[in-house]
């Protein structure tokens, strides 16, 4: 089974080695025919604290590192 890609923004930055990101989706209802957009935090592991919040990232799935965190960082977005 494939690891999970997803692009987000970083939201939080509080934590040591640890940040927040949003990741936004938009699907089509199957039933109603409509677009909606969800967003969903993640928890991401970030070793050397070099991603401040409202940068755009990519994240990875990977091992469970915490009890929340499931992701890293690959790499920042431009």
């Amino acid at each position: 089974m494939p690891k999970k890609k997803l692009d987000g923004i970083v939201v939080s930055d509080k934590g040591n080695k640890s940040i927040t990101v949003i990741v936004e989706r938009k699907y089509q209802h199957p039933v109603l025919d409509k677009v909606i957009k969800t967003k969903k935090k993640y928890h991401v592991h970030d070793e050397n604290n070099s991603f401040k919040t409202g940068d755009k990232v990519s994240i990875i799935e990977s091992r469970p590192i915490s009890k929340t965190k499931r992701f890293k960082v690959i790499e920042e977005k431009r």
